[in-house]
């Protein structure tokens, strides 16, 4: 159950974080959704959220780049004097090149966004978890933090490391009644997967995944929900790969 609980989403503006607010909200859910940037299209995607669900859906604007403006959104959630039971970090980028041409500039750049950054909000957020002595945070990694896929060295190294914190936060915060779980999609069907995917490599991946295709937000979302709600309430330290059975 997660009726009448808060929770915290990241990368709300599109794709996974999108389908992630949309399936909380549903289920009974109050959000706080995160996306980068104010842009009419969004501030009416929350009023509609808010009309169909009747639930409470407060925007808040933050670049994963700049440290001052994760600060400023954390004072603005802990400004609403309100519990925070769930954090869903989906905010993310990705870039694709062979490991030769991956510069160190372009690594850090990603580990800014993907890990480092996240992981400071996530610290932030936590402040008010603790104060509870309750709470969970779901982490969306990917298969390729896993696996290792050739073409994203940057990209799998991050997720790579969200995977490794989570289980180390799991470990440490459990005995603070808060536990973390990590989701690891496979090829799933966003802009992004459809910008940054050479259609060689999808066809290839879809030929080796057991269910034969693409998979939908929505799917990884209904496993954000489960693993946020207190049906896994002895659910910790794990990564649930929706992969389709690649």
């Amino acid at each position: 159950m997660i009726k009448d609980k808060y929770a915290v989403v990241t990368g709300t503006s599109r794709g996974i974080g999108r389908a992630v607010a949309e399936k909380l909200a549903q289920c009974g859910a109050d959000l706080f959704v995160c996306a980068r940037t104010r842009t009419d299209e969004f501030e009416e995607w929350v009023t509609q959220l808010q009309i169909q669900t009747n639930r409470k859906i407060m925007s808040v604007y933050f670049d994963l780049q700049d440290e001052n403006q994760i600060k400023e959104a954390f004072l603005q959630i802990k400004k609403a004097s309100v519990p925070i039971d769930i954090l869903v970090n989906v905010a993310g980028c990705v870039y694709s090149a062979n490991f030769q041409m991956t510069g160190i500039s372009k690594m850090k750049e990603l580990f800014a966004i993907n890990y480092f950054n996240q992981i400071q909000f996530t610290q932030y957020i936590l402040k008010l978890m603790l104060k509870q002595h309750k709470g969970s945070i779901v982490n969306i990694a990917s298969s390729g933090g896993i696996d290792g896929n050739p073409g994203r060295t940057a990209y799998n190294a991050t997720k790579a490391s969200i995977i490794s914190t989570t289980r180390t936060m799991a470990k440490e915060l459990g005995k603070n009644g808060i536990r973390v779980n990590a989701i690891a999609p496979g090829l799933i069907d966003t802009d992004m997967a459809r910008n940054y995917t050479p259609d060689s490599i999808m066809k290839l991946e879809l030929e080796n995944t057991c269910m034969g295709r693409i998979g939908k937000a929505e799917e990884v979302a209904n496993v954000v929900e489960f693993l946020a709600s207190d049906a896994a309430s002895y659910v910790t330290g794990q990564v649930w790969r929706v992969d389709g059975g690649m």
